[in-house]
């Protein structure tokens, strides 16, 4: 029985990226709220209707998302989207309220928009530390509250355009996040790019395994192309370094050679200088598992 090797990082999500769930559920309660933002429904039945997709899109999809973040041990994530989740479910219930001629509370709302504007500063530093479009996403959330709250201190209407506009920034910032999240990895670019962070802070050392992941994949290929036929470590190197990959290997090669996952043809006079590589039956078995899903129940219907 052939033992299962942790090769190309831990796999401890339990679930999928649940993070477009959130940001389309986002996306869909902005949109529901535009026609009131833009003056063109303040009936009690777009003020109901709001509520309900408020509910279930903005605080349902987000609440399920940041659970199934806090799964994935991602405690950031899951604490953004929980917190939001019950955000949206606030404006759920304000939204119904209105629908049923009852105005919340102006003091009461007043003062959890201060608290809510301090909190997303914070957070809005912390997402400035991950890429340029959540960062931007964040200074959208910012200042939709700095609106808001000038609103309601002055009761002036001026501020309805600029609220109406953070609202559908907010929307499609949230689709472009999902669609990269979703699609990117379908195409194989960054057609819907993210950027680079914006805050850059002391980096945690952590292993690399994008060396090994890499390797596993280029070997493979060859594998399939022309069985056990050695490649010579030249040519390795230079598909590596077309694949991003331009740190020394031997290290890696040495390493997965010990487990016998790799056989290494060396140099005669010195057997620590390899010229040769190619996986073993074992190596090929062990991607097929660990990338492939080689043993993995077939879905349902197949």
């Amino acid at each position: 029985m052939l033992e299962r090797y942790e090769l190309f990082g831990p796999s401890s999500d339990r679930f999928g990226n649940p993070a477009p769930l959130g940001l389309l559920g986002l996306t869909i309660a902005c949109a529901a709220l535009v026609p009131i933002g833009a003056g063109q429904a303040l009936t009690a039945s777009a003020f109901g209707s709001a509520a309900v997709y408020a509910l279930l899109f903005g605080g349902g999809c987000q609440l399920l998302a940041g659970l199934m973040m806090f799964g994935n041990k991602n405690s950031f994530g899951g604490t953004v989207f929980t917190c939001f989740s019950f955000l949206w479910a606030i404006n759920a219930w304000s939204f119904y309220s209105l629908s049923q001629g009852r105005v919340p509370d102006h003091a009461v709302g007043l003062a959890v928009e201060v608290a809510l504007l301090l909190i997303f500063v914070g957070l809005t530093w912390g997402f400035g530390h991950f890429a340029k479009m959540l960062f931007l996403f964040l200074v959208d959330i910012d200042l939709l509250f700095v609106f808001r709250i000038i609103r309601s201190v002055t009761h002036t209407k001026a501020m309805e355009m600029p609220i109406l506009a953070c609202t559908l920034g907010l929307g499609l910032i949230g689709l472009w996040l999902a669609f990269g999240a979703l699609l990117n990895p379908l195409l194989g670019r960054p057609l819907f790019a993210v950027g680079a962070p914006v805050f850059h802070g002391p980096t945690p050392q952590r292993f690399d395994w994008s060396v090994r992941k890499t390797l596993f994949t280029v070997l493979y290929g060859h594998w399939q192309k022309s069985a056990f036929r050695p490649v010579s470590l030249e040519t390795l190197r230079s598909e590596m370094k077309a694949a991003g990959i331009e740190k020394a290997l031997e290290p890696d090669l040495f390493y997965l050679s010990e487990l016998g996952f790799v056989v290494l043809g060396c140099a005669d006079a010195d057997p620590h200088t390899i010229e040769t590589v190619r996986l073993h039956a074992k190596g090929v078995d062990i991607h097929e598992q660990l990338v492939l899903n080689k043993y993995a129940p077939a879905a349902a219907g197949h």
